[in-house]
């Protein structure tokens, strides 16, 4: 089954009113030169719906493929055909043309819209008849070549070819609506797969019990520095210090084209509250077979890792932790007050008692010797 290029992909619909069709297919294709992958347009809703289909033609280079895929050394050419169907019950008239693929920032593989031009892949193809005219239920092939610049490096490139048709809505609006199938081309030469993570960030969100887990999110990108199309598998690791409790997750990422970048974020659970988290992001990647017979050996996998720090205090726990330092602090000043006020008192009392003896005897030493008679010995 072919792998078709839709852009946008109209909405199905069982309206039976061509208006509501195309309404529900401007509201789909609200992404000007947008493409996706699909087989078919959608199944006609009445007699004045259109539809067509779209696949790989039946040729030397293999027949019943769901894309086309080719491998060619610099300066080398082929010849391969696109099948369309007219699935509409009136006469259909379409564009087609190759142009350049990208990945969009979901990773899925898009192409050009048609009046960008192509630099790579898409301005390789040259198409036969660039519009056909279609009677209802009428297929055909379109012939096309690929001619390869004999200075072109070697590496992996991305296209599709479509079959396209403009949907005017009621204001004015031109939307492109097209479908067709992807090329995938691996030029000969030094394979050389690199990739990179870069831009780690974590960041955790706790809960309000101290001793419960929280979570992690861990946003990363990836960056394909090679030249050849990858498949990375990342794996997450989400630990306290010195690796304490580590966490671990995985993140299917779709398959990065040479120069594409793409940027993701993978949701940890179970994170405990450690103060200090560090999460460490690894791809390793492969290197994505061409899709045609070949006795060549694919390169080894290449592996990539960056890491990222950030906190993971327990508030509510810490917050209980200073309010209970708080009371021992309050009470144990309050202690030493209270001790301090009750030697004061004591002190104040003894002074007191020492001042009053003091005063007493002061007293008595100056009290003057009472008068009395007494006789000598003797006299008479």
């Amino acid at each position: 089954m072919s792998q078709a290029i839709l852009s946008p992909s109209p909405t199905n619909t069982r309206s039976r009113a061509f208006f509501a069709l195309v309404l529900a297919l401007l509201f789909a294709l609200m992404t000007p030169g947008g493409a996706a992958f699909a087989q078919t347009s959608p199944e006609p809703t009445s007699e004045t719906a259109v539809s067509w289909s779209v696949r790989p033609a039946d040729s030397a280079q293999g027949t019943g493929r769901p894309n086309f895929a080719y491998e060619l050394n610099p300066g080398g050419t082929l010849g391969d055909a696109l099948v369309v169907t007219n699935r509409s019950t009136e006469p259909l008239t379409l564009d087609v043309y190759a142009a350049d693929g990208f990945l969009t920032a979901d990773g899925s593989l898009d192409i050009l819209a048609g009046a960008e031009p192509s630099t790579e892949l898409g301005s390789w193809v040259a198409i036969d008849v660039p519009q056909i005219t279609l009677a209802s239920g009428e297929t055909t092939e379109i012939p096309f070549s690929v001619a390869v610049p004999a200075a072109a490096p070697p590496g992996d490139y991305a296209a599709g070819i479509v079959a396209s048709m403009l949907v005017t809505a009621d204001n004015g609006t031109v939307t492109e609506r097209r479908l067709g199938s992807r090329i995938h081309l691996r030029v000969l030469g030094d394979l050389v797969p690199a990739l990179t993570v870069s831009g780690v960030t974590v960041d955790y969100r706790g809960t309000l019990n101290p001793v419960e887990s929280g979570s992690a999110s861990v946003t990363y990108t990836l960056t394909n520095t090679g030249n050849t199309r990858l498949d990375p598998d990342v794996d997450v690791s989400v630990a306290g210090p010195f690796g304490w409790a580590a966490v671990n997750a995985s993140d299917d990422v779709p398959d990065l084209l040479p120069g594409s970048s793409i940027e993701r974020t993978v949701d940890v659970s179970s994170v405990l509250p450690l103060a200090v988290l560090t999460a460490n992001v690894t791809s390793t990647a492969s290197v994505v077979s061409p899709g045609v017979t070949t006795d060549a050996a694919l390169p080894e996998p290449v592996v990539s890792s960056a890491s990222a720090l950030t906190a993971a205090v327990p508030w509510t726990a810490l917050a209980i932790l200073v309010v209970v330092a708080g009371l021992i602090v309050w009470r144990v000043i309050a202690r030493k007050r209270s001790k301090a006020a009750h030697q004061r008192a004591i002190d104040e009392a003894v002074a007191a008692a020492r001042a009053e003896r003091a005063s007493e005897e002061t007293a008595d030493a100056a009290a003057p010797v009472a008068a009395g008679s007494s006789a000598s010995p003797g006299s008479r």
